[in-house]
This record gives structure tokens, sequence and C-alpha cells, in this order.
């Protein structure tokens, strides 16, 4: 939704600030986010640094869309969510952004956001979602060389990002009318249709209790349909 692009956009570039060339940052000259290399490649020849820190805002509003918002697929992502996957591809690199988003669904992180993992978020509470990836982005950070230089900004990003994340949620769920509900059933046990937060109870799950609508059988599925035995008795 481009509503949904241009708020959580506007949050982002809070992030970002403006001009900044630190020679310990891996991307080298930025501009509200948006590197060297990136505007360059956009541009489709080498831009010089006086034109990244002159870039006119029609040329980063696109490439935010195009290079990140997009490649997440965040216009198929829940509120909250997707600002979450949003800010992780602008700091981390959008094939991050979607391992970290699939490894908190549980599907395979091969780095490529398909039907699979859209269906597993479609199940899965997207606050928990919130928190999970909020979590793993902050563990890949503290992974890094760079972590001792840049690791107290990027820490305060994550949790600024992650009551973001939260408020846009409660936003979209008030706005759907406060009840966050899907029409349709779990596809495994065919329970918490009223729902999507509604924990499901499938013995398929003991290891995960109170999360709804998780279970492996679904996750690894190529279809909505499973086999018989797959599926708990009611």
């Amino acid at each position: 939704m481009r509503e949904m692009f241009d708020d959580s956009l506007k949050l982002v570039l809070m992030h970002e600030g403006g001009w900044s060339d630190h020679p310990l940052d891996p991307g080298g000259a930025t501009m509200q986010g948006v590197t060297l290399r990136t505007y360059s490649n956009w541009l489709g020849r080498p831009a010089t640094k006086d034109e990244l820190r002159n870039m006119p805002a029609e040329h980063r509003d696109a490439i935010y869309r195009k290079l990140y918002w997009e490649r997440v697929q965040a216009d198929e992502l829940p509120p909250g969510v997707d600002h979450c996957a949003f800010d992780i591809a602008v700091n981390s690199g959008p094939g991050r952004a979607a391992k970290i988003l699939q490894e908190a669904a549980s599907v395979p992180a091969d780095g490529s956001i398909g039907p699979k993992t859209l269906a597993a978020i479609r199940y899965a509470d997207p606050l928990y979602l919130i928190g999970r990836m909020s979590d793993l982005r902050l563990e890949f950070l503290q992974r890094l060389d760079t972590w001792p230089t840049f690791g107290k900004g990027w820490g305060r990003r994550v949790e600024q990002v992650r009551d973001e994340s939260q408020r846009l949620f409660e936003r979209g769920r008030a706005t759907e009318g406060g009840n966050g509900q899907v029409s349709s059933p779990c596809p495994v046990c065919s329970r918490g249709g009223g729902g999507r937060y509604s924990a499901c109870r499938s013995p398929l799950l003991p290891h995960i209790p109170h999360t709804p609508h998780r279970h492996p059988a679904f996750l690894q599925a190529d279809s909505m349909r499973f086999p018989r035995e797959m599926v708990p008795p009611k």
C-alpha cells in the first residue's frame, strides 16, 4: 500500500539522517541512507558525491521502494511487519531482511520471499514476528566486526524500530476494526477461523504452545492441501 510505504519511509529516513561519509562505514558515502554505489547503479553511470548530496527526493523515494520495500514484498506483509522488514533491508540489505523474516516465520531461510513464506506469515502473530525479527536482527548485528564502532547506534535503532513496528501494527488493527480477523481457519487443523491471533491447539505443535497457526506440516508444504495423516483429528 502506498500509504504504508510513505509512513514507513518517513520513519526510516529519521534513522538514516542526512549526509554521512564515515571512513569505517563499509557503505562509504551515504545520503539519507542511499550509498554512492547504489545511486550510481540507479543512474546507470558513476555518480559523484556532490550529485549524491543533492539527490532529488523523487530519486530517493523510487530507490527505497524498488530496491528495498518491493524486494521484501512489503506490500504483502501485515502492518508493522512490513516496516520492520523494510528497515532491516535498508540497514543490512534485502537478502538479510528476507532471511530474518523467514527465520522468524519458521520457514527455510533462502533469502527469497515467495508463496510459502507469505502463507506462513499470514498465519503467524504479527507481534510475535516483529519481536522475533528484532531479536534476530540484533544478534546478526552483534556478530559484525563493526559492532564496536556502530553498535550503540544500531542497538538503539533496533529497539526504536521494534516500538515503531508495534505501533503501526496496532494502528492497522484498529483500522481493520480492532480484531485483526481473517476469514479462513488454520489449514492443518481447521480451527481458529474466528481470528488470526487465536491459538491453535493442534498436537502437531506441542513444542510451540500458544503460537498461532505455525504447523511444521503447513510451513513445509507446497500447497494448502495436506495428506490425511498430517491432519490431527478434531
